[in-house]
């Protein structure tokens, strides 16, 4: 066993490990826990780190944008894959210079990665070897460390469990338990909950991976929990005069569902509150909006956020009235038909006309069709029904039914 090893193996602290294995190695060495949080760093090169390192360091976890770029090109499927230390080159995107990186590995689990800047002279046989002997100890280290988290993420879970189920019947109740458990209340808060489209264990747990990632590269306090197959993220801040939740919220929703086929994950965005006690009112609402997407079997509704849901919240209380009224909209009927006729477009047009307010020019651009094309189409519509745009009580009832009909030919069974 070489001398330089040798010292690493007798270390335990994740800093002094890290500084010795810099000093060796003659380069920037970063260490990160298997959520890419930053754990130590060297400082003697740190002159040497480039942008992606600096940001890194700045935030103390990878920002968003370069856990996306390291997702899009395989690097963090590849660190869970290749058991020893590997090239990742350089992406000059977010800044990266050539780098060496290795897993940190106990129990054949991984807690952390050792990342090391490849700066001139490449790293050689005998210092990969070097690194992938540290990598060993750096991941026993790692694991000891992760027995205790776990601990205390669970009595954290827990806790907001509790919040959710109504445990608690007081404010002052679950700030007293928040005390017993050391968890730091935040000063507002909002809930997003996620959940698969199918029932898959597979890939609820790829998904729970995946949104824990993301959360963790958030710029203020989070915390992810799961609760049978919902995956339930509180996104906090504790600072009153913090920029707005709702989009961090929106980051984190649009970043997960742009890792994923349509229709796969259904998400919903409570209002933001300053209460504890609102917790669960917070928690409710996300799960509203995610009850209305799975009544309408779709995942792509006009917004994840519970405030900005609208009329949609209603429509399954609308079609049940509508179905005991044995009600329906004859004059989307009749297009209906001219539709299945004509093979027209007649239902879509009408759809778009209405979003846009009757608005003539945006209605066609959504389209991408010409004005006189939509002012055809608006004609024949006019020729057909009884619909008069100039009567907003009648737009909305078109608008709502057309939700309604849509809902019908995607789940007719329902």
């Amino acid at each position: 066993m070489s001398q330089p090893l040798e010292k690493v193996l007798a270390l335990t602290n994740i800093n002094d490990i890290t500084e010795m294995v810099s000093t060796y190695l003659k380069k920037p060495v970063v260490v990160e826990n298997d959520q890419f949080s930053l754990l130590a760093y060297s400082s003697y090169y740190i002159e040497q780190f480039d942008e992606a390192n600096q940001q890194t360091i700045f935030t103390k976890r990878w920002p968003i944008p370069i856990l996306e770029k390291f997702m899009e090109e395989g690097v963090v499927e590849q660190l869970k894959t290749i058991p020893g230390p590997f090239h990742v080159p350089p992406i000059k995107d977010i800044g990266l210079n050539p780098r060496v990186v290795v897993s940190a590995k106990y129990k054949e689990q991984i807690f952390g990665y050792i990342w090391v800047q490849e700066t001139t002279p490449p790293l050689t046989d005998t210092q990969m070897d070097f690194l992938q002997k540290v990598s060993v100890h750096v991941g026993r280290l790692l694991y000891k460390e992760n027995q205790v988290k776990a601990r205390k993420d669970e009595k954290k879970n827990q806790f907001y469990k509790k919040i959710i189920d109504e445990t608690y019947r007081t404010e002052n109740q679950i700030k007293w338990e928040a005390a017993n458990v050391n968890v730091v209340l935040p000063t507002s808060f909002l809930v997003t909950v996620f959940m698969v489209a199918q029932i898959d264990e597979d890939i609820f747990e790829e998904l729970t991976e995946t949104i824990r990632l993301f959360v963790n590269a958030l710029n203020r306090p989070a915390h992810l929990f799961t609760d049978e197959l919902k995956i339930i993220v509180i996104i906090g801040s504790n600072s009153p005069a913090s920029s707005s939740l709702t989009e961090s919220a929106d980051q984190l929703t649009n970043t997960i569902l742009s890792q994923y086929k349509p229709q796969t994950v259904y998400v919903g965005i409570g209002s933001e509150y300053t209460s504890i006690v609102d917790l669960r009112q917070s928690y409710l609402e996300a799960l509203r909006v995610i009850h209305t997407a799975e009544f309408l079997g779709t995942s792509s509704l006009p917004a994840f956020h519970y405030k900005k849901m609208g009329v949609f919240l209603y429509l399954e209380a609308i079609a049940r009235f509508n179905s005991e009224t044995d009600y329906v909209n004859e004059d989307l009927l009749k297009l209906e038909r001219k539709d299945q006729e004509s093979q027209s477009n007649l239902l879509e047009t009408l759809e778009a006309y209405l979003l846009n307010h009757c608005r003539i020019k945006p209605a066609a651009e959504q389209l991408f069709i010409h004005t006189n094309t939509l002012k055809y189409r608006l004609k024949q519509i006019a020729d057909l029904t009884t619909i008069d745009f100039n009567d907003f009580n009648m737009n909305a009832q078109l608008f709502i039914d057309l939700q309604l009909m849509k809902r019908k030919k995607q789940a007719p069974d329902r």
